[in-house]
């Protein structure tokens, strides 16, 4: 299964790649080490110990400003991964000893892109949620060159990497129930706060320690409380009709991609997948798509609910959640 493209590249050059780069002279290279104190702890004391500025308040005491977390606060690892405008590594603060991702991002690269207000909305966005199966954003630095995302560390990597090495490149229902259950939820969680994600495909998955989703990479998404978008993003596999005739879209385009993702799970390729671009945007406009008969007739309901070309006749989160298949293989 090739990795599917998005619809508009980015890439940084190798010299901004290398990790020497990233490296500074105060930091150490390490494979990992066991979590000590939370770095949950360590935020709360950045931004409770304040230092002097030499200034002084209206009533004469000393202003003080919030302590800011810069490189040299951590052990620079192995690489991790690729990200849109640069690389994420595995990190240790030192202070604490806790892993964290560190998502390295190019200003050049932001800026020739013209992508600024992109990356400053995913912070934003992401640094405010907090659920169980989303990917948590402790916080971000920046200095000359680079902005530096400070993010949960998934230890079992990309969901996409499994998947591709499934037999088959596909999952049994029972995995593949339970993930589609966690991703509903956050979802679910992300919509009553007006978050749109616009963009959830394999790629985007990780896998915490226990083999839980997190959904990562929200660099598409929006806060939407008008609930009407009409900007053309995510990956084409997983675009909606809505978008690819464009259309004005809200947040049923993350419950298509949700039905996308339900039958790559169970069969190993996208539903809509051609030999072309013009192909793919025909099927998707249409909602033309089989589901093989290997796949359960409870899988496939929900599924043929998921992908339908009105927005407005998709299911709710919560009646994904409730679904005959998703109940049959529910944990306690």
């Amino acid at each position: 299964m090739a990795q599917k493209p998005t619809l508009k590249e980015e890439h940084v050059s190798n010299k901004e790649n290398d990790p020497k780069t990233i490296v500074q002279e105060n930091t150490k290279y390490f494979d990992g080490q066991k979590n000590k104190k939370t770095i949950k702890d360590n935020v709360h004391d950045k931004e409770s110990k304040a230092e002097n500025t030499g200034r002084q308040n209206s009533d004469g005491t000393a202003k003080q400003e919030k302590q800011k977390w810069t490189l040299g606060d951590f052990d620079i690892g192995k690489p991790l991964g690729k990200g849109k405008f640069g690389n994420v590594y595995l990190a240790r603060e030192k202070r604490s000893k806790f892993l964290v991702a560190l998502k390295v991002l190019f200003k050049t690269a932001i800026k020739e892109f013209k992508n600024e207000h992109q990356v400053r909305r995913e912070i934003e966005i992401q640094s405010h949620l907090r659920h169980p199966n989303i990917l948590i954003m402790y916080g971000y630095f920046h200095d000359e060159s680079r902005v530096y995302l400070i993010l949960e560390y998934a230890p079992n990597g990309a969901l996409y990497s499994k998947l591709s090495a499934s037999p088959y490149k596909r999952f049994s229902e029972d995995i593949a129930a339970v993930y589609i259950e966690q991703i509903a939820d956050a979802l679910r969680y992300c919509h009553t706060k007006k978050i749109i994600h616009r963009d959830i495909k394999p790629e985007n998955l990780l896998l915490g320690s226990k083999g839980e989703i997190k959904i990562a990479d929200f660099g598409w998404s929006v806060h939407a409380p008008s609930s009407r978008r009409s900007t053309l993003c995510g990956t084409l596999d997983y675009l909606s009709p809505e978008m690819v005739t464009g259309k004005t879209h809200n947040e049923k385009v993350d419950l298509w991609s949700l039905g996308v993702l339900c039958y790559e799970f169970l069969t190993g390729r996208p539903p809509f997948e051609s030999q072309s671009y013009d192909e793919t945007y025909r099927r998707i406009s249409r909602a033309q798509f089989i589901v093989p008969s290997y796949v359960s007739v409870e899988a496939a309901d929900l599924i043929k609910k998921l992908l339908v070309v009105k927005p407005e006749l998709r299911p709710e989160l919560g009646q994904v959640l409730t679904h005959p298949w998703i109940l049959k293989y529910k944990k306690n």
